[in-house]
C-alpha cells in the first residue's frame, strides 16, 4: 500500500512518528453518461453562470457564500493565518471506551503505520492501550479541515476512523413519527423477542457480501458478449395484516432454514 500522509501522534509529550493508509476501498460500480446518438461519454465543463464562458482550472478561484449569492474569496494566505495551519500531528485528547460512543459518528477509517523513527515510541502507544482497553480521542487537520477521530487497536495495527463532530448529527426529533405511541401486545413483543434471539449469531464480517454488486457485473459481463438477458422478477412477499400471524411465520421460516444448514 502507499501512505497518502505522514505526521505524528501527540501522546503528552510524546511524539509518534506515523504513516497513513487507507483502510478501506470503494467497489461500487461507476457508470459513466454516453450521447444517446453517438454512445461516446460526455465531457464535464466549469462553466460560468454570469457569461456562460468555460472555464479552466487556472482561472478558478475559491469563495464561501456568506449569503445567499453573496461570496467571500478565499486566497491561500487566508488559510496561513489559521494558527493550526501546517499541523502534521495527530492531538490525543482523551482516552474512553469504544462501547460509549455511537456508530453513528464513525465514517471512514485510515491505518497509521510507525514512521521510520517511531518504532519503539508507537509499540509502546499501541502496547498501553491494549493494556487499558482504552481507545484515543484526538483531533487532526486534513485537507484544510479540522476532523474528529478515534485511535484503537485493530490486529496489532493502530486504526484511525474518521468521526463527525456532534453538530453534524442531525437530531432524531427531525424524523417524522418515530415518537408516536403505538401499544404492541406482550405477546407480540414476546415473539418479536423470540425471532430476534433465532437470527442472533456471533458478528463475522466475511459472511457478508454486496450479492446485488456481484449480479449487476454478471449482467454487465453477459451484455459485453452479446448475450441476451431474461427480465427477472424478485418473488414478492404475501402481505400479512396480522402482526402474530407474521411473526409465527417469520420464526417458521428460520427454523426451516436452520434444519436446511444443519444449526440446531
Amino acid at each position: 500500500m502507499r501512505s497518502i500522509w505522514n505526521g505524528a501522534i501527540s501522546f503528552g509529550l510524546i511524539n509518534v512518528p506515523v504513516k497513513m493508509f487507507a483502510a478501506t476501498e470503494d467497489k461500487d460500480l461507476h457508470f459513466k453518461l454516453l450521447h444517446k446518438a453517438c454512445k461516446a461519454p460526455l465531457k464535464q465543463k466549469r462553466v460560468c453562470s454570469e457569461c456562460g464562458q468555460e472555464v479552466a482550472w487556472d482561472d478558478t478561484i475559491r469563495a464561501f457564500e456568506w449569503e445567499k449569492g453573496r461570496f467571500v474569496v478565499m486566497e491561500e494566505e487566508d488559510f496561513n493565518v489559521l494558527p493550526e495551519t501546517g499541523s502534521r500531528s495527530i492531538d490525543i485528547l482523551d482516552f474512553v471506551n469504544l462501547k460509549d460512543i455511537d456508530p453513528i459518528y464513525f465514517h471512514k477509517t485510515y491505518y497509521l503505520s510507525p514512521g521510520d523513527t517511531g518504532k519503539k515510541a508507537y509499540n509502546l502507544l499501541r502496547s498501553a492501550m491494549e493494556d487499558t482497553g482504552k481507545i484515543a480521542v484526538a483531533k487532526v487537520i486534513l485537507r484544510e479541515k479540522q476532523h474528529l477521530v478515534t485511535l484503537r487497536i485493530v490486529e496489532d495495527c493502530i486504526a484511525m476512523a474518521m468521526m463527525f463532530y456532534p453538530d453534524e448529527i442531525r437530531s432524531i426529533e427531525h424524523v417524522p413519527a418515530v415518537h408516536d405511541q403505538i401499544t404492541v401486545s406482550e405477546g407480540e413483543k414476546k415473539m418479536a423477542v423470540q425471532l430476534i434471539e433465532s437470527l442472533a449469531e456471533p458478528f463475522d464480517a466475511n459472511k457478508y457480501t454486496d450479492t446485488y454488486r456481484e449480479e449487476l457485473l454478471n449482467v454487465i459481463e453477459a451484455k459485453a458478449h452479446g448475450e441476451q438477458l431474461e427480465v427477472s422478477v424478485a418473488p414478492r412477499a404475501a402481505k400479512v395484516v396480522d402482526l402474530m400471524e407474521a411473526l409465527r411465520a417469520s420464526l417458521e421460516l428460520v427454523e426451516n432454514q436452520k434444519k436446511k444448514r444443519g444449526v440446531s
